[in-house]
């Protein structure tokens, strides 16, 4: 303000004087010329004192010139200043200024709602005032350094969130940016901020409706194995011991029928055909629900009969490793760890056309690694999922319940390469 009015009064000075020294230096001109009449000496002395008087008008020109524009410039500048802080007084956001002893020197209307401070109660004060008191220190430290750094914009805090106080004592969340200019020869630290309270609030009931959705998915699948683990018990000794009874007692009356019925020989024939291929399917189906070895046996052995029945089952060649051949899990991992090798299986026996697979898996720490490869058609990992295919879907799904981690490298003609990483507890 200083500034400007000494500028103001300087240039109205010599606005007011150029003309008059003007007119002094027009006037020594013709008083040179009208005794220019003299000796050889005095005519050079005239001459002399011409050209200076000619030489002050053209700086006094120049001068005159040079001031009228400081002057627009001047104007310009207080204009775009003016419109600056008509800018920050009308903005929705908090906009605070502070200089380089961190004091506030601007204090916008939004920021006196959001803190909760009247203006003339925070102008020249630190900014620390804003900020609890456990942050400060760090604070400070974090302006100072960016003061000094050169940079003109920055965002504070990254991408989490800073903490800001009220006049009452609460704290709230803010995103912050903080930028740097020189105004009349002094520095100032400008800080565009927003109240991100409610946004905190959202992201945070996302988070609890999240692991509530994924404690509700893992107790469906816990229990959705339960039932299946039910069913095929029922169906292994219940209605396969039933009817591996019935398929003894029709061998029985096939061995004691008469010779000579040759009807009833036929008949008994076909129903033990029948009665075989239904106790085959009935362990199958017993089996394809929950196989009874991951219980009996463990996860292993439950592991190496999946592949060897992939390989009896399709043309394809599946080898399987492990680096702990002991590998015991707590129930619940153990059948997580089974059921994605079944569905990698599963998904590459339909869609795959592979003539070879590699599943092998391995222990690390808290968390257990399993990778299925395949030599197949492959496919673009970044395409659309195609309607009412649920394989990699299913896939994802349980092992997000499982909060772990999935990587699927795949490229058309290339194969398919699917890493699982699970964390898993010690076993009991």
């Amino acid at each position: 303000m200083r500034a400007r009015f000494v500028h103001a009064v300087e240039g109205r000075l010599l606005i007011l004087f150029a003309p008059i020294l003007a007119l002094f230096a027009a006037a020594a001109v013709v008083f040179a010329l009208a005794f220019a009449g003299g000796t050889h000496g005095d005519t050079l002395l005239v001459t002399g004192a011409a050209l200076a008087a000619l030489a002050g008008v053209v700086a006094m020109v120049t001068l005159y010139r040079q001031i009228r524009v400081r002057q627009a410039a001047q104007r310009g500048l207080t204009s775009v200043q003016a419109r600056a802080v008509d800018l920050a007084e009308s903005a929705m956001d908090p906009i605070i200024t502070i200089d380089e002893s961190q004091r506030i020197v601007l204090f916008n209307p939004a920021a006196e709602y959001v803190f909760g401070h009247r203006r003339a109660d925070v102008l020249g004060h630190r900014i620390e005032m804003l900020i609890p008191e456990r942050f400060r220190n760090a604070h400070h430290a974090h302006v100072d350094a960016f003061a000094h750094h050169g940079s003109t914009s920055r965002r504070m805090g990254g991408e989490s969130f800073l903490t800001a106080l009220r006049s009452n004592g609460e704290e709230f969340p803010i995103e912050a940016s903080i930028s740097q200019h020189m105004e009349g020869g002094d520095k100032r630290l400008t800080v565009i901020l927003r109240d991100v309270t409610q946004r905190v609030r959202a992201l945070e009931e996302l988070r609890r409706s999240k692991e509530e959705l994924q404690e509700l998915g893992a107790a469906a699948h816990a229990a959705r194995e339960q039932e299946k683990s039910r069913i095929a018990r029922e169906l292994h000794d219940e209605l396969g011991q039933s009817l591996t009874m019935l398929r003894m007692d029709v061998a029985w009356c096939k061995a004691h029928v008469a010779p000579d019925a040759e009807g009833f020989a036929g008949k008994f024939e076909r129903m033990e055909s029948l009665l075989k291929s239904t106790v085959a399917a009935t362990r199958r189906i017993a089996s394809d629900l929950r196989p009874l070895m991951l219980d009996d046996l463990g996860l292993v052995p439950a592991l190496e009969w999946l592949v060897q029945n992939m390989s009896q089952r399709s043309s394809v060649h599946c080898t399987f490793s492990i680096d702990d051949p002991a590998l015991s899990l707590p129930p619940a991992q153990s059948t997580a760890v089974f059921r994605i090798v079944q569905e990698a299986l599963t998904n590459i026996a339909k869609h795959a056309n592979a003539s070879q697979v590699e599943v092998s898996i391995r222990r690390e720490g808290n968390a257990v690694h399993i990778r299925v490869h395949d030599d197949g058609v492959g496919f673009a990992v970044d395409d659309p999922r195609k309607p009412e295919s649920f394989g990699l879907l299913g896939l994802r799904e349980r092992i997000s319940l499982l909060r772990g981690s999935a990587n699927i490298e795949s490229a058309p003609g290339a194969g398919t390469t699917i890493d699982i990483s699970l964390p898993v507890e010690e076993a009991a």
